[in-house]
């Protein structure tokens, strides 16, 4: 191992190993710049473009790399430098949290090849620390989930237009074949159905790549509005077993895979919707009976664990054979879709009404808003329908960016993914950042 300092920048560091692996790295104010990663020589490319890795991190991320440390030198990684084999490093030439910081700028894509190297790798691949430090670094990616076929779930990356297969739900059929909402919050898709003589969720772990039967909420209901926020996620409202219409909340954690139960709403209320805005949870829509329609909203404050009850946040009243209102929130700014006129708006906080943008690329009024999924997917906003056409079906996923703005009432969606012979119902989808 050879490195030296580079005339450019005497804080730079230009380490080499026999040419196979190369790596310049410059230390500036807890910040390391890395300006080039080549293949190693196996021929496996690690990074390719410049990058900018943060080193500072919190007392918990820092106690899981050094836990994460200790564990391998446990199974006999030495960390002494001049004893240590090449092998021994995550990536040669540097230290290994400075190597973690790299590895979590790696596409989650190449994750499973990742895993392949060694049993360090597959160690660290399957704890799921580069989760939660890609968060850190802001390195997240999305992945849409849906089904639109009853043979099971399956999985879309827009990044690489690649759908994956997810394994088969361990469930029974009751479970399989009933109406279903899901949810994904961290690393997991939550799956709420019902079982013969109860409510049931199950749970896919994208660490684990498993199906595993989640703990129960402490109210258990469907027709619920939900929402969530990094690892954390809400459910409100919605109807028990017995057809209650419930005011009750409750948050569930993904790190410990508990429920919690929340401060109750003031209205009851079903088929609503909630999202996450500006740090707080909303519930808006829904009906409190089977005849009365709701246009208030909820906003619940974490930090304070009050609800405020918001009149007229939504006034376009749903019955019971419509839809849950179709939102999305997009760097905090709320968009929902108006079933009967097929038409996209946007909310103003500040004045607690709706302006009309533009048109979906699919109809929603034909089915009452069912069938059809409408999502933030990072910067962009998701649409997510069937399309009949001579050559057969298929699911479309149609994406905009607000940002990009609306032309003369016009909103120019693109095609980001197409999934053929498969039906044209969407029964659910969830789109996780991770």
């Amino acid at each position: 191992m050879q490195f030296k300092t580079l005339r450019s920048n005497p804080l730079s560091l230009h380490f080499s190993d026999d040419d196979d692996f190369s790596v310049y790295v410059a230390w500036n104010q807890r910040t390391w710049d890395c300006k080039s990663f080549e293949s190693d020589s196996s021929g496996f490319v690690v990074m390719t473009k410049k990058l900018r890795l943060d080193c500072s991190s919190s007392e918990e991320d820092e106690k899981k790399v050094n836990d994460f440390l200790k564990m391998n030198r446990r199974e006999g990684v030495n960390d002494g430098s001049s004893r240590r084999r090449p092998n021994d490093s995550l990536l040669p030439g540097l230290v290994d949290d400075v190597a973690l910081n790299c590895l979590a700028w790696v596409s989650r894509s190449d994750y499973s090849s990742l895993s392949c190297i060694n049993k360090r790798y597959n160690k660290l691949i399957n704890s799921g620390y580069l989760y939660g430090l890609r968060k850190q670094l802001g390195a997240l990616e999305q992945l849409v989930y849906l089904v639109c076929d009853p043979r099971g779930w399956e999985a879309f990356d827009p990044k690489l237009n690649r759908w994956i297969t997810l394994p088969k739900m361990p469930c029974d059929e009751c479970f399989n074949h009933a109406d279903k909402e899901s949810l994904a919050v961290g690393c997991e898709l939550l799956v709420f159905g019902r079982e013969l003589m109860e409510f049931a969720i199950w749970k896919y772990s994208l660490i684990r790549r498993g199906w595993v039967k989640c703990q129960g909420m402490n109210r258990p209901r469907c027709l619920f509005g939900s929402s969530s926020l990094g690892s954390i996620a809400i459910v409100a409202g919605g109807s028990d077993g017995f057809g209650k219409v419930l005011k009750s909340a409750e948050l569930y954690d993904s790190a410990s895979g508990s429920w919690e139960l929340l401060p109750n709403m003031h209205t009851p209320r079903r088929l609503c919707s909630g999202f996450f805005m500006d740090g707080k949870f909303y519930v808006i829509g829904g009906m409190s009976s089977s005849t009365v329609s709701l246009t208030c909203g909820e906003e619940y404050d974490l930090n304070t664990r009050t609800w405020r009850k918001i009149e007229g946040m939504y006034p376009y009243v749903n019955g019971a054979s419509q839809a849950p209102p179709l939102v999305a929130v997009v760097d905090n700014q709320l968009y929902a879709v108006e079933h009967l006129t097929n038409m996209v708006k946007k909310y103003d906080k500040e004045k607690n009404t709706w302006s009309e943008l533009g048109r979906l690329p699919v109809r929603a009024d034909s089915s009452n808003g069912w069938g059809l999924a409408f999502k933030a997917c990072g910067e962009q906003l998701l649409v997510v329908g069937g399309q009949r056409a001579p050559e057969g079906e298929a699911i479309v996923l149609n994406s905009w960016r607000p940002n990009s703005g609306v032309q003369n009432g016009t909103i120019d969606w693109q095609v980001l993914g197409v999934k053929e012979h498969v039906g044209v119902f969407v029964y659910n989808c969830a789109v996780m950042c991770c």
